[in-house]
């Protein structure tokens, strides 16, 4: 029990003397201990590798899952050692979605046919995006975490050590210096300051071993610099996979929906703007569905043929004074017939509307050529 009272009262008095030798340091009373310039520039390097390290660390965590509530579900499971349980990616309920709604249309529509291309590629960009956020967690993200919970707590009580010690140092020198100032005025001091030189030998060899153990901390920072560096390129790696998987999936699908040209077709043939001529619908339904037409109805269209019409038309078509637009082209097209104009991506054409003409086309330019152009191909230009 007394040794137990002499400790805390030993422990008291050294967290006083720590205190007011701060406190005088802060009011200019008391000199203070001054670290060498390389030491302080391993100061200021370890606290800029922490403070950087942790906005990294954070917005990688924001980029990798935008959720704030699943991160916060992440991290208590992972501070209660728990595995966390699967959640599906947001392209993977895209395409359930798609999927589902695709049995309900019916899959042999062409609506319905492409909400299952499109939902099977949603899927499979999830399963990437899903891989990616794995590997991403354990090649770059566990090792800043591993930093800055491991490395930098032990860097950062090291240094608390040290201050201490130093603190302990330099209220050593001001009892020394207050011994001798007293010994000057009677000879009766003379034990005090033995006291005091031995107190400051002590507290300059412990200063000064922690001051190296400090030093070899901090100068490990030059090698989690290179293990971040390696870190930072197996991200580089993963993202550059798993955006290019990405882009093959999508060309891909834009393979498969190839033919959607000849859907737009099939569904202006069923819907014909208001200037078709009546009997055009039954004819063209027939063909779309591969049926028999009604001859009488056969002979009136093939007397002048829509295609034929329509490509009169579209060379009696002028642009307007004003409301030409130029637009760039986002895919091929081929032109299905005469009055249309067959596009290649990327190339920019003039484009503007007619009256009576559908909304889903428009007629487009490109030197002497004209014809008519799906909207959906293009990007208007301001």
């Amino acid at each position: 029990m007394d040794f137990s009272v002499k400790k805390l009262a030993s422990d008291a008095g050294v967290f006083f003397s720590r205190a007011v030798q701060f406190t005088e340091e802060k009011l200019g009373q008391a000199e203070k201990t001054e670290l060498d310039a390389h030491f302080e520039n391993l100061l200021a390097r370890a606290d800029s590798t922490k403070n950087w390290t942790e906005k990294i660390f954070r917005q990688t965590e924001v980029l990798l899952q935008p959720n704030p509530s699943a991160r916060i579900e992440e991290f208590l499971y992972e501070k209660l050692d728990r595995k966390v349980p699967p959640r599906p990616t947001n392209g993977e309920i895209l395409a359930q979605y798609m999927l589902e709604a695709a049995k309900d249309f019916g899959p042999g529509t062409p609506y319905g046919s492409t909400l299952i291309k499109v939902g099977d590629c949603q899927r499979r960009l999830g399963n990437a995006e899903r891989e990616f956020l794995q590997t991403s967690a354990i090649s770059f993200l566990t090792p800043l975490r591993n930093f800055l919970e491991g490395d930098w707590r032990t860097i950062s009580k090291e240094r608390r050590l040290l201050e201490n010690r130093r603190l302990d140092l330099d209220a050593c020198k001001a009892r020394l210096k207050k011994a001798k100032a007293a010994e000057a005025k009677a000879a009766l001091w003379t034990e005090e300051v033995d006291k005091a030189e031995q107190e400051l030998r002590v507290a300059q060899t412990e200063f000064d071993r922690q001051a190296e153990i400090t030093r070899l901390l901090l100068e490990g920072i030059g090698s989690t610099h290179m293990n971040h560096l390696r870190c930072l390129h197996e991200f580089v790696e993963a993202q550059a996979a798993y955006y290019n998987q990405c882009h093959q999936y999508m060309l891909e699908l834009q393979k498969e929906l190839g033919s959607s040209s000849k859907i737009f077709l099939w569904i202006n043939s069923l819907f014909p703007p208001p200037c078709s001529h009546p009997k055009t619908f039954g004819a063209n339904l027939a063909a779309s569905v591969g049926l028999p037409g009604d001859p009488s109805s056969s002979e009136a269209v093939n007397s002048t043929s829509p295609i034929e019409a329509e490509a009169l038309q579209i060379e009696e078509v002028q642009p307007p004074a004003s409301g030409t637009r130029k637009a760039k082209v986002l895919y091929d097209y081929d032109a299905a017939d005469t009055s249309e104009l067959s596009l290649l991506a990327d190339e920019l054409i003039t484009v503007y509307t007619v009256p009576g003409m559908d909304s889903d086309w428009l007629i487009g330019e490109r030197g002497n050529q004209k014809g008519k152009v799906p909207v959906t191909y293009l990007e208007l230009l301001s």
